[in-house]
């Protein structure tokens, strides 16, 4: 089934809508949240509720591209959940590597100012983005956004791992020059 046709079955309210996003993105939805968690049951528990976010959700919102809308609920409700589960102790997973790696470009202050930034940050990198020639493109939303292992990122970039890291680590450089030049830094 068509994305506009989903999106059709849950501004009808029509329960069917679950069913056929969960025949078509289930796996795709479950592959972002075990990147942040690593573990299975909970990216189970975070991909029914993003049924049940996509559900209460539509409408108002009609999404375009159905898999981003998915996806962005998917990163945010495991995100969460990755937050609660890991407040007293660190545990191993991509999104807590990844953020590791992006922590020098940077900064983690929660200032008023950067509070109101957010959204002209995320308008900085997305032109970065659009400057970067595809193959590094692909390979950064690929490690940061959907959190892929290095090896994956590698494998889907046509690359050795060795040649992908160097590639994140010239494009993390580049971003944080790139944010210096903007006044983000």
């Amino acid at each position: 089934m068509e994305d506009a046709q989903i999106v059709c079955l849950y501004w009808d309210r029509d329960e069917t809508a679950i069913r056929e996003t969960e025949t078509k993105y289930d796996r795709y939805l479950t592959k972002i949240a075990y990147n942040i968690l690593y573990d299975m049951e909970d990216s189970r528990e975070s991909v029914n509720d993003t049924y049940l976010a996509a559900w209460n959700s539509m409408p108002p919102h009609k999404p375009s591209v159905l898999s981003a809308y998915l996806a962005k609920l998917t990163r945010r409700i495991s995100i969460d959940c990755f937050r609660c589960r890991t407040r007293d102790k660190r545990l191993p997973s991509e999104y807590a590597v990844s953020l590791t790696e992006l922590e020098d470009c940077l900064s983690g202050g929660d200032t008023t100012e950067e509070a109101v930034n957010v959204k002209l940050l995320a308008d900085a990198i997305g032109i970065y983005l659009r400057l970067l020639p595809e193959n590094a493109r692909t390979a950064f939303i690929g490690r940061y956004y959907f959190l892929d292992p290095l090896k994956e990122v590698a494998a889907y970039c046509g690359m050795s791992e060795s040649k992908a890291k160097s590639l994140l680590y010239r494009t993390r450089l580049g971003l944080k020059e790139y944010l210096k030049k903007e006044g983000y830094l």
